[in-house]
């Protein structure tokens, strides 16, 4: 997600998260059990001929899927690069729950190869990454040449100064379709991980319970949905509602494309629908994933990314 803070509060920001943290800061038979027709009925055979067999029904297209692949790139945003999970305004990658490398997290690069990950893995994530920005990362992603890539992306999509300026819904599927489309022309052979984007709403709910990161949010984080976290006017609720609905959207579309290729799995929505708590939340902002909250989605979505073939 984008740290989305308006120009020249940078330090603003920082000023106010190490004031703050002085104070106490921690860091988802027979097919249809069908009956054979009985004689009269009107799709009993009532002729002497012989029977013939119904037609075998098509089999399922293949979906192979490796639960051992060699090497991992990840793209997205700020999440998969563990922004402010360590230090303020920074990323972290090393805590990512897709290329991390310390132990604790439990990365999907740590579960391939726990005594070197980063030699077989690369975080293409950038903090502040839309959808539009996906191709890019593909395109870099495809000189290593991985055989799983992983991609969460769209919280900042939704994450704007008003909702307006969110992606519309049908731009981001094609956004996406066309990111798909070259990964599986470019890659044939590299399988990929979708991870749903998380309920924004949630994150909202359970961070809006901390005084100072309500100052924080005040300075330009995600404004669609941390504006007034306190207002239960019905247009700050119809706002917030909007946003969580447009997530849906976005994942309903990502859930969508990925299901046309054989090679691509979606989460079913498991990081959607994760709770996170509040000491999974960043001490910098209450919002990104910290180390805690990282060590959960790599959970998840090893799950997913390490479920045998069915």
């Amino acid at each position: 997600m984008r740290p989305l803070l308006r120009p020249g509060l940078a330090l603003a920001v920082g000023a106010v998260l190490l004031g703050g943290c002085l104070s106490g800061c921690s860091s988802g038979g027979s097919p249809d059990g069908e009956r054979a027709p009985t004689a009269g009925s009107p799709t009993a055979h009532t002729s002497h001929s012989p029977r013939q067999a119904a037609p075998a029904a098509p089999a399922a297209p293949a979906r192979p899927w490796n639960v051992h692949p060699a090497s991992v790139a990840a793209l997205g945003d700020s999440i998969t690069r563990g922004f402010d999970a360590c230090k303020p305004l920074l990323d972290c990658p090393e805590v990512s729950w897709a290329t991390g490398t310390r132990t604790g997290v439990g990365s999907i690069a740590h579960r391939l190869t726990a005594t070197g990950p980063a030699t077989r893995s690369w975080n293409l994530a950038g903090t502040g990454a839309r959808v539009a920005d996906l191709q890019g990362q593909a395109e870099e992603a495809a000189t290593h040449r991985p055989a799983m890539v992983t991609v969460l992306i769209g919280a900042n999509d939704a994450c704007r100064s008003s909702l307006g300026a969110m992606t519309p819904v049908a731009d981001f599927r094609s956004d996406f379709a066309a990111t798909m489309a070259y990964l599986h022309k470019t890659l044939p052979s590299t399988q990929i991980l979708v991870a749903s984007i998380p309920d924004l709403q949630r994150l909202w709910s359970v961070g809006r319970s901390n005084v100072l990161g309500k100052q924080v949010w005040k300075l330009g984080l995600c404004p669609t949905m941390l504006d007034d976290p306190d207002s239960q006017s019905a247009a700050a609720v119809n706002r917030r509602t909007a946003v969580r609905d447009r997530v849906v959207a976005y994942n309903t579309a990502l859930s969508q494309v990925c299901g046309q290729y054989a090679r691509c799995r979606y989460d079913g929505g498991a990081v959607f629908g994760y709770r996170f708590g509040s000491d999974e939340l960043s001490s910098w902002d209450w919002f990104h994933p910290n180390e805690k909250g990282q060590e959960q989605l790599a959970g998840l979505l090893a799950a997913v990314a390490f479920r045998p073939q069915q």
